[in-house]
């Protein structure tokens, strides 16, 4: 019976709450280096407090004490959204004034909401997944990709953005999500996958369908040109291309381009140099079958996307970016169209990945006959 453990998980993250006004507190005479070490102090003490609360039952993976770690700071940044928003006053404001003020801004609440509320989600069913001595996978991936694009447009952002002159030390709590997803990602790669039941005859029929004659998959290739063409185009808007088209662009469809925190710029060259080369990518998995890194890549990329998508167009329309870089609103519902599409492509070929992987497995003998591990 896995149930006697639940509060004992949950306990570090609905700590949170307490902790955070308790920091609030302590904080509010505080200068920048004492934040970075009332930051460090209570992750330490978080530490202890998982270990006395599991006994060390679930030690044998070492992912068990990241996932409630970092559901803890989850449920931290979700305080931080809604208290930036109005909903709720006096836990996080003073630390993020004097310590993180680069989190006032849209992009920073709108990442505090996606950590507090997807990645929140994905840590309890990863921590039940280790519970129940099941596979995560596939959710640790998705998770990975989230992680790595929200940290990496973040961290950029603030260091050549409008708030560069105001980074403290606390700026350095910020390293262990750079330190950590990089070792879960070698940890999660080099974890068994959970292969389908599937004949050597039924993989090779499927492996011998031309493209045309695989509907789904020619309608995903379209989409993922389209949205290949629109990842060039916008990176071409931020690079400051002197075509009529991309100044008319960014003036009229996406001013929040030109704010100067420097997010926005960030994520499309990000999008142009990294997700745009992975496009291409995929479409030749999908053209050439035993392509077996796709499934894989695919939800990495999946996540990844999904993250960018929310921050960015949330960020675009919250009341918090300056009104000459709001998006307008007789461009809303294109706008809304554009970026919710953009962000649907990436999921479909993770979906299609899952649901169908005969086409995607390796073609060698060995691999064909093997069972779900």
């Amino acid at each position: 019976m896995q149930l006697p453990a639940v509060p004992g998980v949950l306990a570090p993250s609905l700590l949170a709450i307490p902790v955070a006004f308790g920091i609030n507190g302590a904080t509010a005479l505080a200068d920048p280096l004492a934040l970075m070490l009332t930051g460090v102090l209570v992750l330490i003490g978080l530490c202890s407090i998982i270990i006395f609360l599991s006994g060390g039952n679930h030690f044998q993976d070492p992912f068990f004490c990241v996932f409630v770690v970092f559901s803890f700071t989850s449920i931290a940044d979700l305080i931080i959204a809604l208290e930036e928003d109005g909903f709720i006053s006096g836990f996080m404001e003073i630390y993020v004034r004097e310590g993180e003020p680069y989190l006032r801004t849209a992009h920073g609440i709108m990442i505090c909401y996606w950590d507090g509320i997807v990645h929140y989600g994905l840590y309890l069913a990863m921590i039940a997944a280790v519970g129940q001595r099941k596979s995560y996978r596939n959710l640790g991936l998705f998770w990975l990709g989230s992680l790595m694009m929200s940290i990496v447009v973040f961290l950029l952002g603030n260091l050549i953005g409008k708030y560069s002159s105001e980074l403290s030390p606390s700026f350095l709590l910020n390293l262990p999500y750079i330190l950590i997803p990089g070792w879960a990602g070698l940890r999660l790669f080099q974890q068994p996958r959970v292969l389908p039941n599937l004949s050597p005859d039924k993989v090779a029929e499927e492996q011998r369908k031309h493209l045309y004659q695989r509907p789904q998959d020619v309608g995903l290739v379209l989409v993922l040109l389209l949205t290949a063409a629109f990842t060039f185009f916008r990176g071409m808007v931020v690079l400051d291309c002197p075509a009529d088209s991309c100044f008319n662009y960014i003036y009229q469809h996406e001013p929040y381009l030109r704010d100067p925190v420097a997010y926005p710029k960030v994520q499309m060259l990000i999008y142009m140099f990294y997700v745009l080369p992975f496009f291409f990518l995929c479409i030749y998995g999908l053209v050439l079958p035993g392509c077996s890194w796709l499934p894989d890549w695919s939800l990495v990329f999946a996540g990844a996307v999904a993250q960018a998508q929310f921050s960015h167009l949330g960020s675009s329309l919250h009341s918090r970016t300056p009104f000459p870089y709001q998006t307008p609103e007789d461009v809303w519902w294109s706008f809304l169209l554009t970026n919710v599409l953009y962000a649907l492509g990436p999921q479909l070929l993770a979906l299609r990945c899952l649901r169908c992987p005969a086409f995607f497995l390796p073609t060698t003998p060995a691999s064909l006959g093997k069972k779900r591990q």
